[in-house]
């Protein structure tokens, strides 16, 4: 599918508001109008016709992102992933199967901006397995099915429950348990006003057992892994530095601590590590078509 500079792309300049007024102006297809654009695209590889497959869908896109505010991600960010998922679903849409775009994309979206979440939290913190991965984003909701939602560690027989619900050891619960509710602050902070304050992990998505369970069953993260490994030669030594101690430690330095260290802006440091991060994703899109991989990357 070829580029698509032309798609409306929400950035922190513009403005969350603005970017969701210029997408309503794409229409909503119907059913025979999405059929027949779909099957422009699979028969004649017509771009004008995948073009407006993906615009009438940037809505979707954007409500599913939205979904996914708690993780302390910049929103702009997360929606972009959220495209790229989309485009891969459009990409890959039969339209002989019987159901519509919206429907098949969703999955796409979610397993687009998951990977973004697990990239961007860090590869050290979460692990690599799927039940990990599964744990990450299930946590709050077996929690919150044995009223279990205090702060703090969890009861040892609140601990079995959990492992045994989700086939992970009773020690993965307890560490991740920790790291979302204790050394991770950022999904403490509250939000809002005092007499309406809340948390941010209130805003995490309510993923269904459905959606989560096939996630997890894609065992590649591994080697999506392996490939972030590779992409970081395309950063010099500074951007590798800066990128690594920012989104990929234990414990990221602040922006303060590195504009010293540099001795540079702390919004310079800002600059080069964003940079870094696009760079490094579209390094990991080339080797992941290069080794064909299939499924969003990044």
């Amino acid at each position: 599918m070829s580029s698509y500079a032309n798609l409306p792309a929400p950035s922190p300049e513009q403005g969350l508001n603005r970017y969701l007024q210029d997408i309503r102006r794409f229409p909503m297809l119907e059913p025979e109008e999405e059929y027949m654009l779909a099957k422009r695209w699979v028969d004649h590889q017509d771009t004008d016709a995948a073009h407006k497959l993906v615009t009438s869908h940037l809505r979707l896109a954007a409500k599913i992102a939205m979904g996914y505010r708690g993780y302390g991600l910049p929103q702009a960010e997360v929606i972009s992933e959220a495209n790229v998922g989309l485009m891969q679903a459009v990409k890959r849409f039969d339209p002989e199967k019987g159901f519509r775009l919206a429907t098949y994309a969703m999955w796409w979206i979610r397993a687009s901006i998951q990977e973004y979440i697990l990239r961007s939290w860090s590869l050290v913190k979460l692990g690599t397995t799927s039940a990990q991965k599964k744990l990450f984003f299930n946590l709050r909701k077996a929690k919150s099915r044995i009223g279990a939602l205090e702060d703090g560690d969890l009861r040892p027989e609140n601990v079995a429950r959990i492992a045994k619900d989700l086939n992970v050891s009773e020690a993965e619960v307890i560490a991740m348990n920790r790291r979302l509710s204790g050394s991770d602050s950022s999904l403490n902070a509250t939000v809002g006003s005092e007499e309406g304050a809340s948390s941010w992990q209130d805003w995490l998505e309510d993923e269904g057992a459905d959606q989560a369970s096939d996630y997890a069953e894609r065992d590649e993260f591994t080697l999506r892994r392996e490939l972030l490994m590779d992409a970081m030669d395309v950063l010099n030594e500074r951007e590798r530095d800066i990128l690594t101690r920012r989104r990929l430690s234990e414990d990221p330095v602040t922006l303060e601590d590195l504009s010293q260290s540099y001795d540079v802006s702390r919004e310079r440091i800002r600059q080069i590590e964003v940079r870094a991060f696009e760079k490094l994703q579209a390094r990991m899109r080339t080797l992941a078509r290069e080794k064909g991989i299939a499924g969003p990357v990044g």
